[in-house]
């Protein structure tokens, strides 16, 4: 059983994640996740006085642990260095720890609850493409590569003829050698 606050709060989102992985989204429920958890439903109101403020939780989670995963990601390249959050977004999306159930369980829970409730991921989203549009590399590049890397993420998240370990690895240097290519000069705004 959770003894602190904080604890309490990672075994509810856990839970949570399991059920919805486990059992779909359809089964995620109060009741259900606090017996998961090994806490009493009061104890769970406590931290989340809804399914709803349950699943925007279980959204803000990943998208903390995401945006700490590339800022550490982007600190390990040079600071100023054309690409790097570019670069830093590829390796941290293609990292295992990325696709784990606790992970995509909060985006398919709002999904099939209430789309509303993906705001937060859309502003993350956003957030990170402010970052990669400001990188230094071709704005037009930079959307490929972004693209491409969210492209195999849903292809895996939803089992739609994920490439086999070798292909992911070569589609993960090819997308980390583009993202050290810059054009002689900037893309013009008028191209289509």
């Amino acid at each position: 059983m959770p003894k602190s606050g904080t604890e309490t709060r990672r075994a509810i989102l856990a839970a949570a994640s399991q059920i919805v992985q486990e059992e779909g989204v359809e089964r995620l429920t109060l009741e259900l996740t606090a017996k998961k958890a090994g806490i009493s439903k009061g104890g769970l109101l406590y931290h989340f006085p809804n399914k709803e403020a349950l699943i925007v939780a279980m959204v803000r989670d990943y998208l903390d642990r995401f945006s700490s995963d590339l800022a550490e990601a982007a600190a390990s390249e040079t600071e100023g260095a054309p690409g790097r959050w570019t670069r830093a977004y590829v390796a941290t999306t293609f990292e295992d720890h990325q696709r784990t159930p606790h992970m995509s369980s909060g985006m398919l829970a709002a999904i099939a609850t209430a789309p509303s409730l993906l705001t937060p991921l859309q502003k993350g989203f956003q957030d990170w493409m402010e970052l990669l549009e400001k990188d230094g590399l071709d704005p037009m590049l930079t959307h490929i590569i972004r693209l491409a890397t969210d492209g195999l993420w849903l292809v895996e998240l939803f089992g739609l003829a994920p490439p086999d370990a070798d292909t992911k690895d070569r589609l993960l240097k090819s997308l980390q050698k583009l993202s050290t290519w810059r054009s002689a000069e900037p893309a013009s705004s008028d191209e289509p």
